[in-house]
């Protein structure tokens, strides 16, 4: 019920959490090399306890993941045009690969809709949606699907595992 609520990228992110078990942050930290939509699965890297594991990647969520990757590729060449185009480097791999992160399978899956000009990461970059964007959307679709009970995004992660 609460999915057939949500649209566009809120779904999809959605559909993530019930349907491949992740983690709020966990979604919003995905990169576009963590998808293997050849082998249907999900890279989570440093999720809980900083360990990495491989998930299911749910079919009903491939083709409008992929539409929505050919979108933020078009805004990542469009970032690259402007000069732009970076994105935060785990650990020691931004020295290690230093033109890394311009390339495309480092980008967020998921990016922020603006370049963020903070001074502790150095030069501006676009970082990962942030969680408030999706409890909101979850939130309001709860609220429009009159769930009585409190519904969040970790909700959809409990989901996931009983009827697993």
């Amino acid at each position: 019920m609460l999915l057939a609520v949500l649209d566009g990228v809120a779904w999809i992110m959605a559909v993530l959490l019930y349907g491949a078990g992740l983690r709020l942050m966990e979604c919003l930290r995905l990169r576009v090399k963590d998808i293997e939509f050849s082998r249907n699965e999900i890279v989570v890297r440093e999720g809980k306890g900083n360990k990495d594991r491989v998930t299911m990647l749910p079919r009903a969520v491939q083709d409008p993941l992929q539409a929505h990757l050919r979108q933020v590729r078009a805004v990542h060449a469009g970032d690259l045009r402007t000069g732009f185009g970076r994105v935060q480097m785990p650990d020691a791999l931004a020295a290690k690969y230093p033109n890394a992160s311009r390339e495309w399978p480092w980008q967020w899956v998921f990016p922020a809709a603006r370049i963020c000009r903070d001074h502790r990461f150095g030069e501006p970059q676009r970082f990962h949606t942030h969680e408030s964007v999706l409890q909101k959307a979850i939130h309001g679709a709860a609220r429009d699907a009159r769930i009585g009970k409190p519904v969040g995004p970790h909700r959809l992660r409990h989901c996931f595992a009983t009827h697993l």
